[in-house]
């Protein structure tokens, strides 16, 4: 519930950590004007001041290109960190490690995940690294004049660039090889579903990858593009209608419902992703059923968007290691140090 306070003689709503939702803003975009990014950036902020989400318990992070910048346009009041190109996930690896308290949010793009970052991408996801990854995915390398990225379609045309001859790779179905627990793809020009699958993200324990199509206004937003905003509203096919229930509230549902039509799926804080099921009884906790939906769709030439696979039982980085309650960071070098029984009974153990 929110309250509203008096400031200024405006009345400025807040939520339950008591702060407004412009607490939750970063600077001025300075991307193009019609850019999906900035849609994107609109419903992390909005997700996180629902969910009561303090930005300062948040940490931003990013690699290099149109997507990397995205961050600046979001969460003033959090940490953030501008890694290399491709080498977000060793940067966010190793702070969420030192810091289990701390909820990460990683942008990238298809240039910095699916080119130059595929290997650190497989990594992170593989290991379960306790994040949300989004990838602001349009086809193209629009911070250099719209090159093809390594998710651009075979056939593709451009204008300075010709035709791409290549299959793209798709970044959900990387997600789900390499094992993340929680993959879901959706489309910048559906902002509702942006965000309810951005809150089902951050509640998620794991690694929760948002594969976004987010259309390049400059360079890739032809009609007959696969990444533009005509494309996409046009072959949208929803695979549900999406709502998350955080745990403190009731779960209520239409009393004239038909089984099968409404599926949940219980994260490990209590926390509910509702359901509802549009053209057919899709499963996603079924890893080999979502492999091969997405070989489907791409064969069809479809935009399948929603929840795609979620796994909420598999232990995340931080619990595999069974790291103690404090933040490595904030222990004292005492703490730190290994006794010197320790060091004897490993010594003992290895020779």
């Amino acid at each position: 519930m929110t309250d509203t306070l008096p400031m200024a003689g405006a009345n400025i709503q807040v939520n339950a950590v008591g702060l407004s939702k412009n607490d939750y803003r970063g600077n001025p975009s300075t991307l193009c004007q019609g850019c999906g990014h900035n849609s994107i950036s609109n419903q992390i902020v909005s997700a996180l001041y629902e969910m009561n989400i303090s930005p300062d318990s948040v940490a931003k992070f990013s690699g290099i290109g149109c997507s990397s910048k995205s961050p600046t346009y979001f969460l003033n009041r959090s940490f953030g960190f501008n890694g290399l190109h491709g080498r977000m996930p060793s940067v966010a690896t190793g702070a969420l490690f030192g810091d289990q308290n701390i909820k990460g949010i990683g942008v990238s793009g298809d240039g910095d995940t699916a080119s130059i970052g595929m290997g650190q991408f497989k990594h992170i996801v593989r290991r379960n690294v306790n994040m949300v990854y989004i990838v602001e995915n349009n086809g193209v390398y629009g911070l250099t004049k719209g090159q093809f990225s390594a998710t651009a379609e075979v056939g593709l045309t451009l204008k300075k660039q010709g035709v791409n001859q290549y299959l793209p790779i798709d970044i959900c179905m990387e997600a789900i090889a390499s094992n993340a627990t929680l993959v879901a793809r959706s489309f910048a020009g559906n902002p509702k579903q942006v965000k309810e699958l951005l809150k089902a993200a951050l509640a998620h324990n794991g690694i929760a990858v948002l594969d976004i199509i987010s259309p390049c206004v400059t360079f890739n937003n032809q009609d007959n593009a696969m990444h533009s905003y005509t494309w996409g509203k046009d072959h949208e096919a929803p695979l549900h209608e999406i709502s998350f229930v955080p745990a403190r509230e009731e779960i209520m549902l239409e009393a004239d419902l038909q089984d099968g039509e409404i599926r949940e799926v219980e994260l490990h804080d209590g926390s509910t992703i509702v359901l509802k099921n549009l053209d057919k009884d899709y499963n996603p906790t079924h890893r080999w059923e979502a492999l091969k939906m997405l070989e489907e769709a791409q064969r069809e030439n479809w935009l399948i968007t929603g929840l795609i696979y979620v796994e909420p039982s598999k232990p995340s980085l931080t619990d595999t290691y069974n790291l103690v309650d404090t933040p490595l960071n904030r222990l004292s070098d005492e703490d730190l140090r290994p006794t010197r029984e320790s060091i004897d009974r490993i010594n003992a153990m290895m020779f």
